[in-house]
């Protein structure tokens, strides 16, 4: 990702995916299993929507990143395949289906997502809430991991979903400020960090999460300007993944990132203080985010624990 590898590509050409990024199509018995419950629950999930390239190794585990607020966006992120329109009416009985779907998936930890809700007048923050509340209640074992929108010109209902305590809130930058124009031009990235650093400042328990894709020519003092704004929101957990052009309407793929460069890019981030660090062609936002979420919460407590102890030395 250094300026001397970037070598932008002509707009028609569109670059053959390495064998790094290929995976197999899904077909097993466990992908079978929780595509016809996230049916019978009349669930939406990222997964499907935004065909992610993981849903085959995710789905035969039972893990499905569940999307409420319906599956139409109020936005058209040049790089996301959701559709764009006129979104759905609210299901008032989703907080209930999705908490039911966690419980008969016996999910140790679960990742709920949405669609960009500017026509609501809460960016669907209440919604957020209830379906946070029907999983306490239902699964209380069950951590919970929120991907929400920027609920931007929505002052005031970052507060309604915080107050609800996820064990995580993610939301992703996505890219490095000098794309925002082309790549994200319903966001805008200051207020996306400060976003995350207000949840901080509201509830220090809560661990808070973002990512960026990478290989839409981005240049690598860019990303590791992200990393360094991130660290200054207090950014726990940072992914980063290559991105995948959807369809030609989409943003073109500037190139494909290597494992190489991936392997550097998170022992960089490790270095910058994050406690935990998901860098790969293949990640995305919930990825193994169940294992991701035990090993970040086991090096806070050690942290805690080691913080503790030399205080106590201290005092004597």
């Amino acid at each position: 990702m250094a300026d001397t590898l970037h070598i932008p590509q002509p707009a028609d050409k569109k670059l053959p995916k390495p064998d790094w990024i290929r995976v197999k199509a899904p077909q097993s018995e466990g992908y079978t299993s929780t595509r016809d419950l996230m049916r019978k629950n009349k669930l939406n999930t990222v997964c499907e929507e935004a065909a992610c390239p993981n849903i085959g190794e995710c789905w035969s585990k039972g893990h499905a990143t569940v999307m409420i607020l319906g599956s139409v966006c109020t936005r058209a992120c040049a790089f996301c395949n959701i559709a764009t329109g006129k979104p759905d009416q609210l299901d008032p009985h989703e907080p209930h289906n999705l908490a039911e779907a966690v419980g008969k998936l016996g999910l140790n930890h679960v990742v709920i997502t949405s669609v960009d809700r500017d026509d609501l007048e809460d960016g669907g923050a209440n919604h957020f809430a209830q379906c946070i509340e029907y999983i306490r209640t239902t699964a209380p074992d069950t951590t919970i991991e929120i991907l929400t929108p920027d609920f931007r010109r929505k002052d005031g209902n970052l507060e309604i979903v915080v107050k609800a305590r996820p064990d995580v809130f993610n939301h992703n930058i996505e890219t490095v400020p000098r794309l925002y124009q082309k790549i994200r031009p319903g966001a805008r990235y200051f207020h996306s960090l400060n976003l995350l650093k207000k949840v901080k400042e509201q509830d220090p328990s809560i661990f808070t999460k973002s990512g960026i894709m990478v290989g839409l020519g981005e240049t690598m003092e860019e990303v590791l300007q992200v990393m360094d704004d991130f660290r200054s929101a207090d950014i726990d957990f940072m992914t980063i993944g290559q991105y995948l052009q959807p369809t030609p309407a989409h943003a073109p793929v500037d190139r494909y990132v290597t494992p190489d460069e991936f392997r550097y890019l998170e022992r960089v981030a490790y270095t910058k203080g994050f406690l935990m660090v998901s860098a790969s062609p293949l990640t995305r936002s919930s990825y193994h985010a169940d294992a991701d979420f035990a090993k970040m919460r086991a090096t806070r407590n050690k942290k805690l624990a080691e913080t503790a102890a030399k205080a106590a030395n201290d005092n004597q």
